[in-house]
């Protein structure tokens, strides 16, 4: 692909750093109002119980009005959320192959206080990146088109509800003698089972069917 359309998002599913390993250039769509139940906010792991949701509080509009996604800020107030997501990654991969090589970067992530969303997804996303070893040239968008040109209009994998017609081939997961193998997970489920390598897989799933 050449150039792609995508979603920010928390810790994306895999689907989504398939693309963009695939792709030449990424843009970030920021001029849309913000949907909530995406992957914008959350994210899911496999813990020993089986699939997990993490959630990224936001702060709502009292007003009502539909927010930017560029404008959407994280609330801090409701629940120690980077405590609760931190462990949860250490229960769920604390002994995986690749946890402790990525440790100590994830933790700074969760010590910081994000004023805008985005901000976090641009920090996410740069530890992905040199994580699988790889670079990204990106832009954002600054109006938005329902329709695009000159792009693939990839923004639909941030619908975490929406079933996606990807194939994913299983790689050995933490529980999966537990509870099975679970397809498109977060990208650190992968990370942390494969390291670097995971960019092979990444590289595998195939968008043209």
């Amino acid at each position: 692909m050449e150039n792609i359309l995508l979603q920010p998002s928390y810790f994306s599913p895999i689907a989504q750093y398939a693309a963009i390993l695939q792709s030449k250039h990424v843009c970030f769509e920021l001029a849309d109002h913000f949907q909530k139940q995406t992957y914008r906010t959350r994210c899911y792991i496999y813990s020993p119980h089986g699939k997990q949701l993490l959630n990224v509080p936001i702060q709502h509009a009292k007003n009502g009005k539909k927010t930017k996604t560029k404008d959407v800020k994280i609330d801090y107030q409701t629940a120690p959320w980077q405590k609760i997501h931190l462990k949860s990654l250490q229960a769920g991969y604390r002994s995986s192959p690749f946890y402790e090589y990525y440790e100590d970067d994830l933790s700074a992530i969760f010590q910081k206080k994000h004023l805008y969303l985005f901000d976090l997804h641009l920090d996410v996303h740069e530890f992905v990146m040199e994580a699988l070893e790889e670079k990204c040239e990106f832009t954002t968008t600054q109006t938005f088109d329902k329709h695009v040109l000159g792009k693939k209009d990839l923004r639909n994998l941030v619908n975490a509800k929406e079933a996606s017609t990807l194939e994913f081939p299983n790689y050995v997961q933490m529980f999966d003698k537990r509870h099975g193998f679970l397809e498109n997970l977060s990208v650190l489920d992968l990370l942390f089972m494969e390291g670097p390598a995971a960019s092979i897989y990444l590289l595998k799933i195939d968008f043209t069917k």
